[in-house]
């Protein structure tokens, strides 16, 4: 696996928690000097690289990792959640620990 270059964030304006994780994504991206790519509702891409559900559908988001020897690799589907809240910091942890190559 080659080094990290890019975090691509798939969402949608009306998925849960999108702005919070695209924050997220985009802090992770500047603090460790990584290209930051939005797709909006890219299905395609999701179909290609993404997690897909028991129907062969995709959630949204979506987090992936893109590394410089052209790989993309999945890290995240949606934002963990425990108990009733959501796990921002959990949700950060795992991306950060998938771009510490």
């Amino acid at each position: 696996m080659g080094k990290p270059v890019k975090i691509v964030f798939v969402g949608a304006s009306w998925a849960s928690f999108n702005d919070k994780l695209k924050k997220i994504c985009q802090e992770i991206a500047a603090s460790r000097g990584l290209e930051f790519e939005e797709r909006e509702e890219d299905y395609v891409f999701l179909t290609k690289y993404g997690e897909k559900d028991e129907l062969g559908g995709a959630d949204i988001p979506q987090v992936f990792v893109v590394y410089d020897d052209g790989q993309v690799r999945h890290i995240l589907t949606k934002v963990p959640v425990i108990g009733t809240q959501p796990d921002f910091e959990a949700a950060r942890k795992k991306i950060e620990e998938a771009v510490s190559v």
